[in-house]
């Protein structure tokens, strides 16, 4: 009997030791523990009574327990490249001096990992605008990409458990016994460039999601490797976040050479595209020829920055998946000027500090905790002069073509734990359509929870989601620019047509041994990245043997990806005309 029991313990405490990314000495150490155990109990604990058997098991436990904390994975930066000593590439000369890269394991793509693209953000630079980078002595390795932005992260087995209960791609790895760096020196960006000598290639510069608090850029899904395969140049970065991304006080204001504040996280990935400007004709891009792209936050601000003056001539297309601030009213990432700077003066007050100097020393291990009430983009009268909104009301647009969309289950995510019912229902819809509750009610009514759940989850989505591309698709449409909307509705084994599920289609990075994805998928993310390709290099997603995708000119027909390919009508328009009521104008 104690066998079983026994072995029943052993099994989970192995499984915590991987999905808490401990060292082999950790390993090591346990299987010790566990090994001797037994030989233990039965020399001093045979025969005792129950009190002294249990707390010989505590022991145990608590000999676990430390061997757990004790060897847990270093901290260091993520290596470009999977596997040992990757072969390195010829030397690129950039503004800052001479470089190298890394080569995939089969030759066919070059990526440039964690090139400093400004100065480190810290100490007296903390909440102003990005400096120029210094240059180097020697040849940089740009091997690793650099640490993720400064942000609030969950336990290792958190993120663990997360991949494999939510993503179902949890695997059992070699070389991944470490956890990732996070700093507020994280303003790097990365290059995934196909190998060899090449000219012109257009090029996408991705900004990545996480509501302008988490997130980082060497994320699989979204890496520029399957893009790069099919000759096209892809940049992403990192950029301050939260409270180090978003703060705004009258303070910095004052100080600041060109009166801003509030905006630091945008200013960051303007500089990023400057220095692509500069310098991505080194890795073979045309720097004429730049789409930026961006997911959910980052689409939030594409869809900001296609109208800053700053950001002018830096690039000539934009992407945006899953998110917007396009709308007269934002649903997340966007506030107005006098709100951020009233929340800037509470988190002072909340730090204790009666200047900036003084929050500047506050430790920002200690600051990252005030990133929820900083993740927002505003009017700051430099980066943007009025709301988007306004910009695109005026004709002010930095974008020739914009192609964008959102997937069918965007909210399934977010309402995982707090998921409608009928007792919850009505209330909810009266947060946001007030008095037009009674019309949302007669588009979707609702006699069982089942039915409160499903209608909840889709205009919870509509409001923070699909509201805000319709409105962006008025914008561009009114303003003449060609502009190409997608709906993706495909399920599969892992994430499906939740938020971000799309992304690891559009940039063609399906694993091939995966068995989450199968035969059409792999089809499907052929046809969708290659609208993207197309994209990229003319503005046109259109191309030889690929479906049809016609202008979204009137608003309401969209390009389903899922089990087929072609255009249907948008489901929410109906919706969509509630949403502009609510927000007292046309929404246009």
């Amino acid at each position: 009997m104690f066998a079983v029991l026994y072995l029943l313990f052993c099994l989970p405490v192995l499984a915590l030791l991987e999905f808490n990314k401990n060292t082999v000495w950790g390993w090591l150490l346990t299987l010790a523990v566990l090994c001797v155990y037994p030989a233990v109990r039965k020399r001093f604990f045979s025969g005792r009574k129950l009190p002294a058997r249990l707390l010989a098991f505590a022991g145990l436990v608590a000999l676990r327990g430390a061997v757990l904390i004790l060897t847990v994975g270093p901290v260091k930066r993520r290596p470009a490249v999977a596997g040992d000593s990757p072969a390195v590439t010829d030397i690129v000369t950039v503004s800052q001096g001479k470089l190298t890269g890394v080569l995939t394991s089969d030759g066919a793509v070059e990526v440039y990992a964690g090139i400093p693209y400004a100065k480190p953000p810290v100490g007296p630079l903390r909440w102003k605008e990005p400096e120029d980078p210094e240059p180097w002595e020697g040849v940089f390795a740009a091997d690793h990409f650099g640490p993720m932005a400064m942000q609030t992260t969950n336990p290792v087995i958190v993120s663990s458990l997360t991949q494999l209960l939510f993503y179902h791609d949890y695997e059992v790895t070699l070389g991944d016994s470490f956890r990732d760096e996070i700093s507020e020196d994280a303003l790097y960006l990365n290059i995934w460039k196909p190998a060899g000598a090449r000219k012109d290639l257009p090029v996408l510069v991705y900004i990545h999601g996480g509501s302008l608090q988490t997130g980082q850029p060497w994320y699989a899904d979204y890496s520029g490797e399957g893009l790069a395969r099919r000759n096209v140049v892809v940049v992403n970065m990192g950029y301050r976040l939260g409270v180090f991304g978003f703060l705004a006080a009258e303070e910095l204001r004052t100080e600041s050479p060109a009166g801003t504040t509030g905006n630091y996280g945008l200013l960051d990935q303007i500089k990023a595209l400057e220095w692509v400007r500069d310098n991505i004709a080194a890795f073979g891009g045309d720097p004429n020829n730049v789409t930026l792209a961006g997911e959910s936050a980052g689409s939030a601000c594409v869809s900001a920055l296609c109208t800053s003056p700053l950001a002018k001539g830096l690039f000539r297309r934009a992407i945006g998946e899953s998110s917007s601030v396009t709308a007269r009213e934002p649903a997340h990432s966007f506030r107005s000027l006098d709100e951020a700077l009233a929340v800037g003066r509470e988190t002072m007050e909340r730090f204790g500090a009666a200047t900036i100097e003084e929050l500047r020393a506050v430790d920002a291990k200690k600051l990252v905790a005030a990133a929820d009430a900083n993740h927002h983009m505003t009017v700051d009268g430099y980066v943007l002069p009025c709301t988007p909104h306004e910009a695109y009301s005026q004709g002010v647009h930095n974008e020739e073509a914009l192609l964008h969309g959102f997937n069918s289950e965007e909210s399934a995510a977010f309402l995982v734990f707090n998921q409608g019912n009928l007792k919850n229902y009505e209330e909810r819809i009266r947060t946001y359509f007030g008095e037009y509750t009674d019309e949302v009610l007669a588009l979707y009514p609702a006699e069982t929870d089942e039915e409160a759940r499903e209608n909840w989850a889709k205009i919870y989505a509509v409001v923070f989601f699909p509201y805000g591309h319709y409105c962006w698709n008025r914008q561009a449409a009114e303003n003449g620019i060609p502009v190409y909307e997608y709906y993706f509705t495909r399920h599969n084994g892992r994430l499906g047509p939740w938020h971000s599920g799309e992304e690891v289609y559009c940039y063609g990075n399906i694993p091939e041994d995966s068995r989450l994805y199968d035969a059409y998928d792999r089809t499907l993310s052929e046809i969708f990245s290659s609208y993207f390709v197309n994209f990229a290099a003319t503005g046109d997603p259109n191309g030889e043997g690929l479906p049809l995708w016609e202008i979204n000119e009137a608003s309401d027909t969209l390009l389903e990806l899922g089990d087929t390919v072609g255009p249907v009508k948008d489901p929410y328009l109906s919706l969509y005309e509630i949403l502009d009521r609510v927000q007292n104008g046309t929404g246009s």
